[in-house]
This record gives C-alpha cells, structure tokens and sequence, in this order.
C-alpha cells in the first residue's frame, strides 16, 4: 500500500523483526510508481516480541515516576549495546550494498530518499499486551511504575553517508518536512500517545553515536516537562490576556526587530528574549498553527528553503583560522499535544549549540544542572547579530 502527498510517494513495509519502515520518494521512476524500493529484509533477525531461548516473554523499557518532581523517567537499559561510531563499511543507515546478499543495515534499498523506521533499540516501545497501567514497585505508593509504551523512529535525510541536512537540496528538505508532518499526523493518532517530538542532534560534541545525516522523532506516553510547562505558561497567558502566548511572542519581536534574523513570507527565525545557550535561534510561522501537519502547501515549501538558509548561517557562525567550524547542534520541533491544549499552542522550532567558542563547550554549571537556574555565557542581542551579518 502506498499513498501519495504533495511531490512525495509514502511506501510502508516491515523489516525482518517486524519493526515499520517507510520510503518517502520524491525522485523517478518511485515517486510516481514506475518503480518500487525493496520491500524485503532478507535479514535473519528473529521477530522483536518473539520469546527468549529460555522462553521468557520480551519485556519493553519502563517509566519510573520521580516522586520528587512528578516527572517520568525512561529505563532503557538494553540501549547500552547500542550501535556506537561504528566503521563506514558497517553503517546501519546506509543502503545496502549492490548484490550484496546480506549485511546488517536498516534499510533493504540499494538507493533511497527519505526513510523513516523504527528504532532498533528504543527508549520507547509499546509491547503487544502488555497494560499502560500504572503499578507499584515493591507495593511502596511512592514507587509508580508503568511501560514505556511510546514509540522511537529514525529519519534518514539522505542515502548520502558523507552529507548533512543543510547540504540536501530544497526539494529534498521538502520531503523531510513531509516525513515528519506524515509521521506525527499518524503517531498523534496512536492510542496512548501524548506528544510527537521530532528532532536532530548534530555533531560529535552533541554525543552523536551516527555520523550519517539522520534525525529522530519520538512518541511520548506522556507529557515532556519542557512541554507540560510550556503549555501551563500559553494557558496562563490565554487566561490573563484572552490571545495566544507564542502569537504576542512573536509580534513582539517583530516590532523590536532587534533579534529577528532572517524573514520569509510564511516564516521568522529570530534569537530569543532570554535564549539560555551560546548560540540558539527559534524558527516559527506567521501563521498560527498548532503542528507541522497543520501547515499548508505553501508554508511547507517556504520552509524547505527558510530552514536551509538558516543552516546555512548557523555553519559560518563560529571561524577558527578563517575556517567555518560545522555547528553541532541539536534542534527540535516543539509541536501541539496529541490530545490536549491545541487550541493555545502555536508551532516553532528550536535549535542550539552548545558550541560557545571554537574549541570551547559549554558545560552545564552545577546551579544549571542541579536546579536549572541557567545563565548565559553571551547576550541574545549578541548572537542575533552574528547571524544578520551572515544574511
């Protein structure tokens, strides 16, 4: 089964231990369905929620919930043995390799677009039968348990090992922007899912265990806390003023203009009033939209060269020795709840490194890390500026 959006042909399959894998083509002869990607995994992983050797049924990751703060915390400690750097010969998210007969990589094509599938080793996974119930751990009330019942996908932007996500072309960042509205539309539908979070982290020093341009959308079971206060502040706000908090945030800066770095006729980056890291930048619509499904035809394209400008910049921001240093970075997609304060949420992007100096990091103080009182090591006005001489 196949459907098509915009430029962009979707092609599910199932890979060899059952997890989900979508093609997302926007090049012929698949786009229009000439021709299909290779929809078998000729792999012989055993299905993911089969029995052990011994017989014991599988069990997926668990959230324990912070008595102290309320929030949930995943356990996944199967993740240890994850894949990490491994060699470029041994890339999971590369192709397969022409008339190969078998190698242990996630995607069965010898070729793709775009592709998203299921995570290997999720922090998230939803196991067949098993009851989103919460449960008391040694039947102590302050120990509630329950699964981790979410989801955890990975994004490919490109079969190309050695490029990035500001390298793609424009038609291409359309079809990432495409997999990403596809995939939150279909998990926002999930039953028991909260909020869809779909995200990239870049560069070594951000952690990245894959050097191959890719990204990661999660399906939370909950309410991330980031989110859970952002929603409390919108409400508060709708409740004080009767309008919409992200909306009067962004006409502010607009009038100020000081911070504003870069306008389309559908978008605005601009540096944020109180932008907690080195360099940090929010990319939102002019219109009031609660998602990325949300947006129309015209604000997606715009996006797709919007995004890559700001990419662009953001790579010359820092020079060591007149040369521009690649930005780690990780940015995110901070989205409506599924279920739950639509109508006073308003779509953006937010991106940030913790690059503060060629060569220099910014690492978490102990008054940052331990209570989340944060301070700047530069002024937004600052990196606002930088960026407008890059335009």
């Amino acid at each position: 089964m196949t459907d098509t959006t915009a430029h962009v042909r979707v092609t599910p399959t199932h890979l060899a231990d059952g997890r989900e894998l979508f093609y997302f083509d926007d090049s012929e002869p698949y786009v229009s369905g000439a021709a299909t990607r290779r929809l078998d995994d000729p792999r012989p992983l055993p299905d993911r929620f089969a029995p052990d050797e011994q017989g014991r049924p599988v069990t997926g990751p668990e959230l324990r919930r912070d008595p102290l703060t309320g929030e949930w915390i995943a356990m996944a400690a199967h993740r240890m043995n994850r894949t990490f750097l491994p060699p470029a010969d041994a890339n999971p998210l590369a192709p397969a390799k022409p008339r190969a007969t078998y190698q242990d990589g996630e995607i069965p094509a010898e070729d793709y677009d775009v592709v998203v599938f299921e995570n290997r080793f999720p922090s998230l996974m939803r196991v067949p039968g098993a009851t989103d119930e919460v449960a008391l751990l040694d039947d102590e009330p302050l120990w509630q348990t329950r699964p981790a019942a979410g989801r955890c996908e990975v994004v490919c932007f490109s079969s190309d090992p050695s490029a990035s996500l500001r390298t793609v072309t424009p038609h291409r960042m359309r079809t990432i922007i495409e997999a990403w509205a596809h995939r939150t539309e279909a998990l926002n539908a999930t039953e028991g899912i909260e909020q869809v979070f779909a995200f990239e982290n870049r560069g070594k020093e951000i952690g990245v265990t894959l050097h191959h341009p890719h990204g990661q959308i999660y399906a939370l079971p909950y309410l991330a806390p980031r989110t859970a206060t952002m929603l409390e502040a919108a409400r508060a706000h709708r409740a004080a003023t009767g309008r919409l908090l992200g909306r009067d945030v962004l006409e502010a800066e607009l009038r100020h203009g000081a911070r504003v770095v870069l306008e389309s006729e559908h978008w605005v980056a601009y540096v944020p009033f109180a932008a907690r890291w080195p360099v940090e930048v929010h990319l939102v619509p002019r219109r009031d939209v609660p998602d990325l499904p949300a947006l129309s035809d015209d604000e997606r394209a715009d996006l797709a060269t919007t995004y890559l400008e700001l990419l662009r910049r953001l790579d010359l921001f820092f020079v060591d020795d007149e040369t521009a240093i690649p930005l780690p970075y990780i940015s995110g997609w901070h989205q409506a709840p599924a279920r739950q304060g639509r109508d006073d949420w308003r779509l953006s992007l937010q991106l940030f490194s913790v690059l503060r100096a060629p060569g220099k990091l910014k690492y978490l103080a102990g008054v940052e890390s331990g209570v989340a009182a944060w301070v700047s090591d530069t002024t937004p006005e600052r990196i606002a500026n930088r960026l407008k001489e890059l335009a």
